[in-house]
């Protein structure tokens, strides 16, 4: 009757980590993987700050899903330097994220 026992407490315990990691994925915001990388699309986005000499601007953003971000306010580098001579403090615009070589990098952006 003891070994009855111990085998059932010994089977509990084994399945309580595989039932516990099933579910704990549920709710769980996923970022994309390598190999599910969602295509770049524009978002909505203000200019708080532009930084010509660093090429950076600092944005207020929605989520950005194909770099798995929330929306928050945070300085990106631009691809184009030049672009940001186009832009003013205080817009509203499109703004297009993309990883270039491992940075989250503004690839474009437009004015709304």
């Amino acid at each position: 009757m003891k070994r009855v026992k111990t085998l059932a407490i010994v089977l509990a315990l084994a399945a309580t980590p595989a039932a516990f990691a099933a579910g704990s994925m549920d709710g769980m915001d996923m970022k994309p993987s390598a190999g599910s990388k969602q295509a770049p699309r524009p978002v909505a986005a203000e200019i708080k700050k532009i930084d010509m000499k660093a090429g950076k601007v600092t944005l207020r953003h929605d989520p950005i899903e194909n770099l798995g971000m929330s929306a928050m306010t945070m300085a990106f580098p631009v691809k184009d330097r030049a672009s940001l001579q186009h832009f003013r403090e205080g817009e509203s615009v499109w703004a297009t994220f993309d990883n270039v070589d491992g940075k989250p990098t503004v690839v474009g952006m437009q004015r709304k």
